[in-house]
């Protein structure tokens, strides 16, 4: 198997070279743009990979409100040139989504795959499109994940937990919303599931995160906690917050599909939490 991997240089660009090793190409701005559909055909034609994983994404979510033609490029065009190859050369394709699809449902209870999604603001609408280019392959796998966070390198922005880290030692106070519920996923685990479910060809759409859910006011505290930081937080509310793009206040993944076909399992996010806090 030759795997090609597009966006490379992200964190979870960096795990998916690391696990897939060593028969893997991995590619990233400037050498590879998936929005520039001559030169994804370029690549398939001088690569002849046997399979691709699509990592690349534009993920800043506020930003996207501010380039809304950017983010589509990314998301939603690249994705469908890359369908469209992988379909020509009868290749796998596995690519990335995110909880952000439901974004604008009132569901209180973990979304399944078989909920209709809602996407609200352009990152999530974006996604989402692109999730529908990704399933006219017939050799695909879209996983649906949320709140990522793993090893950074020198052309990766942060995590939310390396931003707390770097806050809990200039900051002796904080204020973090707390009416958003989701399940933030430690990367090694997700990569993890990605290739069993690809070694078994188990084509569709997984929900896969690691398990219960938090919040980010939850999820900080237990960060200083772990790591001995004294830290004043003030709970907030999305509205407080007043961000540009629209947030969901619960989008808690349902994983019980990808958990029954045998896969390594996805861990309780606390216990992710500290083996990546030990590593």
């Amino acid at each position: 198997m030759k795997v090609l991997i597009f966006g490379a240089k992200g964190q979870l660009g960096m795990e998916l070279c690391q696990q897939f090793a060593p028969d893997i190409l991995g590619l990233d701005l400037p050498d590879a743009d998936i929005s520039d559909r001559y030169a994804v055909m370029d690549v398939f034609k001088a690569v002849k990979p046997t399979c691709v994983i699509n990592a690349a994404a534009f993920t800043l979510v506020d930003a996207a409100e501010q380039q809304p033609a950017v983010c589509w490029r990314v998301n939603t065009q690249g994705p469908s040139y890359l369908a469209q190859a992988c379909q020509k050369y009868d290749i796998p394709l596995v690519h990335f989504s995110t909880d952000y699809v439901f974004c604008g449902s009132s569901q209180r209870v973990p979304f399944r795959e078989t909920d209709p999604p809602a996407p609200r603001g352009v990152y999530a609408l974006t996604k989402y499109e692109g999730e529908k280019h990704v399933a006219t392959c017939p050799k695909h796998l879209i996983l649906r994940t949320c709140g990522l966070y793993g090893k950074l390198g020198p052309h990766t922005p942060g995590n939310f937990v390396e931003t707390m880290r770097r806050l809990g030692r200039e900051r002796k106070n904080l204020r973090i919303v707390n009416d958003q519920h989701c399940t933030p996923t430690w990367i090694p685990n997700l990569v993890a599931a990605t290739r069993f479910l690809l070694q078994h060809q188990a084509w569709g759409l997984y929900h896969v995160t690691d398990l219960e859910e938090t919040t980010w006011l939850d999820f900080a505290q237990e960060i200083f906690r772990l790591c001995d930081i004294s830290m004043d937080v003030s709970p907030i509310s999305t509205q407080q917050w007043n961000a540009s793009a629209p947030r969901p206040l619960y989008s808690v993944l349902d994983t019980s599909k990808y958990h029954a076909l045998g896969g390594p399992p996805m861990l309780p996010w606390k216990e992710s939490l500290k083996k990546y806090l030990q590593s």
